[in-house]
Order: C-alpha cells, then structure tokens, then sequence
C-alpha cells in the first residue's frame, strides 16, 4: 500500500509569506535588504540555517548570543502571523484530496522543518487528520538530509519506495530522492526538475493525478 508524505509551507498552507515577512523585517534591522528571489535559498531549510543564508546575504557576521536572539525575534513576529490563520489558508484543492486518501484509507502523514507545524495544521483544522506528523522538533538533520522523510515512512509503517513524497523545495526534493521516495514537485519545475512528477500549483494535485500514482 502506498503512502503519501506532505510537506507544509507551500503544499498545504501558504505559509512561505508569513516566514519572508519575517525574515525580510530581519534583514531591514540589520541593515541590508532581502529579497523574494533570495527567499527562494531559504525554502525548506531549517530556522537556524536559514539565519546563517540571511546573515551570509548581508555580509553581517554576529555572535552566538545575538543569533538566538534574532532567531527567538523572527519566530515571535512569525507566530504573531500564524495565530490569525485559519481554513481560507488552505491551498486549493488539498482538502478534497486528503478526504480522497482518508475515504481510500491511505495513510498520509506531515514531514515538515518547521517546529510550528503541529500549530499551524491545529490553526486551520488539519491536524486530526494526520495519520503521523514529523516537524523540526523531531529532526537533527535538515533537508536534504532524509531524516525527516525516513521518520514518517516508519510512523506510517511503511517501506520508504512505498511512499510519495509532496514537496514545494528543492532541498525536501532531494531529500525525497536520497531516501528512495517519489517525489512529486509543486512549482517552477526550472528549479524543481531533479522530481519524479512537476506539478504548477495544488489544484493539479487533484484526485485523477493520485489515482495515477497509486496504480
């Protein structure tokens, strides 16, 4: 039986925003400007190297004490965001597909960098149904590393080339590839070519796109 692996920012809720702000009033603090183009390098990497990507952009180098602080900083502002979420933050078409799996009684669960994803799916009334959720709390590596991924197949019970893995980064693509997973790419399939499957948005992760997979 196949299982499916769902990221967070970008297939299920459109949080990637909410981080650029945050982000973005970072760097403006420190002196220098970020861009949504540069926003790209910090996609699906973990909250502690994302700073060191922002801080090498700026050319700022800052002590271990200020880095958590700046990191406490850009997550406080961050959550200040995602407190005012609800169900309109869903991506289109995600809730019919994961009713799909459920009423299929296919197993999908969360593998996520973000330490705030238990929180974010309670915000928009998914978490209960998650079969599994991985966040950051979970992991010691960051994608690329497959940690997150291999974790989740084993929650679910699953054998990793029995998973399906949808992810809008390339590092959680390649992540997905290293641990022998299909990868299926919501995005600009320039940057996200190295994926088994390229989709432009969510609403072409519709049911007839899964019925093909799960064949």
């Amino acid at each position: 039986m196949k299982a499916f692996i769902f990221d967070l920012d970008g297939v299920i809720v459109d949080t990637a925003k909410y981080h650029y702000l945050a982000w973005k009033n970072l760097a403006n603090e420190l002196g220098f400007d970020f861009t949504e183009e540069q926003n790209e390098q910090l996609k699906g990497v973990s909250r502690v190297r994302s700073l060191e990507i922002l801080l090498n952009i700026g050319k700022v180098e800052l002590s271990e004490e200020k880095k958590e602080e700046l990191l406490l900083e850009k997550n406080n502002e961050y959550l200040e965001y995602v407190n005012k979420m609800n169900t309109e933050e869903i991506l289109p078409g995600i809730v019919e597909l994961l009713d799909f799996l459920e009423y299929q009684k296919i197993q999908f669960a969360l593998g996520s960098a973000s330490k705030n994803a238990p929180l974010i799916l309670k915000k928009v009334g998914l978490y209960h149904k998650f079969s599994a959720i991985v966040d950051g709390n979970d992991v010691s590596k960051a994608k690329p590393d497959p940690e997150v991924f291999l974790i989740a197949a084993k929650k679910l019970n699953t054998d990793p080339q029995d998973c399906i893995v949808i992810e809008d980064a390339l590092a959680g693509i390649q992540a997905a590839n290293i641990a022998g997973m299909t990868s299926v790419a919501i995005g600009d399939k320039k940057l996200l070519h190295e994926a088994n499957y390229n989709l432009a948005d969510t609403e072409e992760l519709n049911i007839d796109f899964v019925k093909n997979l799960i064949i």
